[in-house]
């Protein structure tokens, strides 16, 4: 039976896209994470065992600078990383209807990139105000779970297409910008509470979601350098298939703006959908943002 799951995620990893891959790696580090935290040692009392101790302290974000220094992969490796069940169910969920439609307008070579600049963005503030306000632990806390990141991607798709409508169980149809703009708001007054840094964090990558578009509407793709980064990554890792004989260069004047014109026309596309919504697009727009989101 194990053998058969294994399989099974395997290929799913293998031939699914990015957004089901940062799902995978989530819970994989979940369940892994909950093992070790079940079958060590905890002593009496319920103590937390050290070897469970030893693997959160090289995956949760610390806010202590010396931590930070010697455990600098954390700003990346806490967005991974949950305890909670509800914790991960919630951000796994909120992560694939999210994900998805950033990844239907814009690509899904975007996903990725924008997850984690969200969440590194978001670490940053938890950071930041940990030590800046009066209320913070100034180096006692830490920081781990996705929800930063999420919180960049739901941002980012309801600055893209606030009138896109989901349907919620028990509730119907809903605009995502009500949906994130709550979602935001409970994070802003959660600040008060006992998990402050934590609603820092996911304030932050909202924050990066929404300058993300509007950079994006103004010609700035911020995702751009771990863009080239993963596809090289990925170009060194295929094997190199067989030189072709070059194909035929077809030279285009010179007064030609291809660029120009082709970033003037998904601005004009960008602002439409955020006036009206995709679905009110036509079917020549509609295909026309199939094609660049695949470029």
């Amino acid at each position: 039976m194990i053998d058969s799951i294994y399989a099974d995620i395997k290929r799913s990893f293998q031939s699914g896209n990015v957004l089901t891959r940062i799902i995978i790696v989530n819970v994989a580090v979940f369940v892994v994470y909950n093992l070790v935290n079940v079958f060590t040692f905890h002593g009496s009392g319920g103590q937390v065992s050290t070897v469970f101790e030893f693997i959160q302290s090289l995956l949760v974000l610390p806010s202590a600078p010396g931590k930070l220094l010697t455990r600098f992969w954390t700003i990346i490796t806490y967005m991974f990383t949950h305890l909670g069940f509800f914790h991960i169910l919630w951000n796994m969920l909120l992560l694939y209807w999210f994900g998805r439609i950033i990844g239907d307008f814009l690509g899904d070579r975007r996903v990725l990139p924008l997850y984690l600049l969200s969440g590194i963005f978001g670490g940053l503030l938890f950071l930041a105000m940990d030590h800046i306000l009066p209320t913070g632990s100034h180096g006692g806390a830490v920081l781990q779970g996705a929800s930063g990141a999420v919180m960049g991607l739901m941002v980012a798709a309801a600055t893209l297409s606030p009138d896109y409508t989901m349907s919620l169980i028990l509730v119907g149809p809903v605009k995502i910008k009500y949906i994130a703009g709550v979602l935001f708001f409970l994070s802003v007054i959660g600040t008060t509470g006992g998990n402050a840094g934590g609603e820092f964090a996911h304030i932050g990558g909202a924050l990066f979601g929404m300058l993300y578009i509007l950079q994006l509407r103004r010609g700035m793709d911020l995702t751009d350098g771990l863009q080239k980064l993963f596809s090289t990554e990925i170009n060194i890792a295929k094997p190199q298939p067989k030189k072709k004989a070059p194909l035929k260069v077809v030279h285009h004047k010179k007064d030609t703006p291809t660029v120009e014109i082709h970033q003037d026309r998904l601005d004009t596309i960008l602002d439409k959908i955020k006036q009206v919504g995709y679905d009110n697009l036509t079917a020549e727009e509609k295909d026309y943002l199939n094609e660049v989101s695949k470029s």
